[in-house]
């Protein structure tokens, strides 16, 4: 509790209604935390009221704040940008910033005589400068294409001073360097063949090869075959490069993607840069989980695009940020041009939201021990579901039974996308004499759901689910959700619906069907934990159905009741334990003598 609250609810009562931005300051004035607000009175009232319902961060933060400043503007817009600004000259502790693991990169055209084409992370050097890139990935492979196609040298010699010394190394031989070695090019024609080459960086395979088939005809028509033919091999390269850039030609001029994937621990955003139809560059950063109330796309964008000196004319994102109106007319602002910002639904655009989130997901799973289907299969879940989080801890339940016999339940576990076997647990249903799947299912969620409300089990038991699955539709869930009320849970759940062929067909709410068919990933965990629920209920069923068949087969021996062979199926646990008991280890365990003991043992055998 923080002993100032007084003074701050006292101070705040009197602010303004006007927008502006709020700045946190602990006891030394350094700032914790800064804002902006369309009204300050009610957004800094916020934080200091009686009874606050706040996430972890934001009441850590609170129990800081010693006072804070604010600063009227003229428009909620001026309050953004300014917000913005002073988030990145202070830097403070509780403002979620964008934070990567790379600096820059950049490619080097360098000033030689013989200029060379390089990748490097500093502009230390002289020469010409592409970027900055903030993947070191792509600004490599753009220079080892460039040089592979352009058959431009890589090697260490220093050219002119080398020319001529010494045999053309092996490069020139698989032919990927046109051999400057051997004194066959000259200086003028060389850095005419780089500037190709720095254009194809630039502007993509197109446009290089519209330059070059106009040079190759006009040095045909000249009669100089030989630099036609050396303009064709090139042309020829450029496009055996621009097949292999297919899989990344975005069919958009000026985009950036922006992909969001979550997890347990927090979510990643990674925004593909596509420029002149191609990727251009990448950007990754990690974040931790924002609070509620917080709409982590618009924070994100708000402080990548601020003062970026590069912004496209489309943004794919896949939900509209909040003040998205702001947000653009900020980024128009720099940009000196229109920008949109699009929520695609199907066809070309959409493929590269899908590709944007693959790759935060790939990120997130390299990073977490998972695998990318993974982490986009309950982000995906959770997102059909309605959910706020992506489900980290899911139970599923199955009734199984053979007509009113041998009733019982399975509950199966799964974390992260994975099968938490130790977690696993098996129920008899006690309090229902006959045939009742819905009397059944929420018998067993009652005396499992009591563990959560009592903190009386183990380390599962008492643990609170992200999401409870039922294998069954509406019907199962109309029976249980009650339950959920009546012990004041609010824990999501859903039903498990299989078709005829008994395959997932859909998940039911107590209303309605999701249809998940065209998710695959979801589709395919959904269906992976209906299918061992289903098997692990059954299994039990099966044993528990032999265990009875067995009793009953004691049971006929003269002098053996219930009691006396449910200690037997104590002790031995299966019927491959019994018959290797002895007559009078039965005898003892039993507690009949040796007549019985020994007719016990020939029925055991006869098992």
């Amino acid at each position: 509790m923080n002993p100032r609250l007084p003074y701050l609810r006292e101070k705040t009562a009197k602010l303004t209604a006007s927008p502006g931005v709020y700045i946190m300051r602990r006891k030394d004035s350094s700032i914790i935390y800064i804002g902006k607000a369309k009204n300050l009175h009610n957004r800094v009232s916020s934080y200091f009221r009686e009874n606050p319902d706040h996430t972890p961060k934001v009441a850590a933060m609170v129990s800081n704040v010693y006072d804070y400043d604010f600063i009227v503007t003229d428009s909620e817009f001026e309050a953004l940008l300014l917000e913005c600004s002073l988030i990145k000259q202070h830097k403070p502790k509780y403002n979620i910033l964008l934070k990567d693991d790379k600096g820059y990169y950049y490619i080097r055209i360098s000033d030689e005589e013989y200029p060379r084409i390089t990748h490097e992370k500093n502009t230390k050097q002289s020469g010409r400068y592409l970027g900055p890139y903030t993947s070191s990935f792509i600004t490599r492979e753009a220079v080892d294409e460039a040089n592979r196609v352009f058959m431009l040298p890589t090697c260490h010699r220093k050219f002119p001073q080398d020319i001529g010394k010494g045999r053309p190394c092996l490069n020139y031989h698989i032919k990927q360097c046109m051999g400057v070695c051997r004194g066959r090019i000259d200086a003028e024609e060389y850095r005419g063949i780089v500037e190709q080459a720095v254009d194809f960086i630039k502007s993509g395979s197109a446009r290089s090869v519209e330059r070059m088939e106009a040079e190759m005809l006009q040095a045909a028509e000249e009669l100089d075959f030989e630099k036609a033919a050396m303009l064709r091999d090139r042309i020829n390269a450029v496009k055996k490069a621009s097949e292999k850039q297919k899989m990344i030609n975005s069919g958009v001029d000026s985009a950036d993607v922006v992909g969001i994937a979550e997890y347990s621990g927090g979510l990643c955003i990674s925004v593909l840069m596509y420029r002149e139809k191609r990727l251009f560059d990448k950007a990754v950063f990690e974040f931790p989980l924002p609070d509620g109330e917080e709409d982590m796309l618009s924070c994100f964008m708000t402080q990548f695009y601020y003062k970026k000196p590069d912004i496209p004319k489309t943004v794919i994102i896949d939900h509209m940020p909040a003040e998205s109106d702001i947000l653009t007319e900020m980024m128009e602002e720099q940009a000196q041009h229109k920008v949109k910002l699009h929520v695609p639904q199907k066809g070309q655009q959409m493929e590269l939201l899908r590709l944007a989130k693959n790759n935060s997901a790939e990120y997130i799973a390299i990073k977490n021990d998972r695998t990318g289907r993974e982490v986009i299969a309950l982000e995906q879940l959770g997102r059909s579901l309605g959910l706020s989080r992506p489900p980290r801890y899911i139970e599923a339940y199955d009734i199984s039974n053979l007509s009113s016999e041998s009733m019982v339940a399975g509950m199966v576990v799964f974390e992260d996308g994975r099968p938490l076997k130790k977690a696993y647990k098996r129920f008899t249903v006690k309090e229902q004499e006959l045939q009742n799947d819905y009397g059944s299912m929420r018998e067993v969620l009652k005396r499992r759901l009591m563990h959560i409300v009592t903190g009386e089990g183990d380390e599962y038991f008492t643990r609170t689910p992200d999401l409870i699955l039922l294998d069954g539709g509406k019907g199962h869930v109309n029976a249980v959700a009650p339950l959920l009320r009546e012990l004041g849970l609010d824990i999501p759940l859903f039903g498990m619906v299989k078709d005829d062929k008994h395959r997932t067909r859909a998940i039911a709410t107590g209303g309605r069907e999701i249809q998940i068919n065209e998710l695959r990933q979801v589709f395919d965990l959904v269906t992976r934990i209906q299918d061992e629920v289903h098997r692990y209920s059954v299994s039990f069923m099966h044993s528990k159905h032999k265990k009875k068949t067995y009793s009953s087969e004691l049971l006929s021996v003269r002098g053996i009741g219930e009691k006396k062979a449910a200690k037997l199926f104590m002790k031995y646990k299966t019927i491959a334990n019994l018959r290797r008991a002895t007559p009078g280890e039965l005898a003892v365990t039993a507690g009949v003598g040796n007549d019985t003991a020994e007719e016990l043992w020939r029925v055991i055998q006869e098992m």
